[in-house]
């Protein structure tokens, strides 16, 4: 019975910190969201750069194309210069040339 109620409290436990990393990673999206479509032929590199850490939800310090949304999904091969299927932050840079 005692391995049951653990097993039980750890699952909730771990379901309750997926729900709370889902609500952050969430938000962050909306961000992203709402930054991407401010951007406009004005944007500065740091807005670039803000961008990407929204949208680089696993950290890894590349934008896939499961993380990329609106038109950085649209031109995700485009600003993908390496072709290896990510985004670094140089590559995403590249959508201010896309912008002008």
């Amino acid at each position: 019975m005692k391995k049951v109620a653990l097993t039980l409290v750890l699952s909730a436990t771990m379901f309750s910190c997926n729900s709370i990393q889902n609500i952050g990673s969430s938000s962050n999206l909306k961000q992203a969201a709402t930054l991407l479509g401010s951007l406009s032929s004005n944007s500065t590199v740091q807005q670039i750069t803000t961008l990407f850490t929204l949208l680089d939800t696993n950290k890894d310090e590349a934008i896939s194309t499961t993380e990329a949304i609106g038109s950085v999904a649209e031109n995700f091969n485009v600003l993908d210069t390496d072709s290896n299927s990510t985004l670094n932050l140089t590559e995403l840079t590249g959508l201010l040339d896309l912008l002008k």
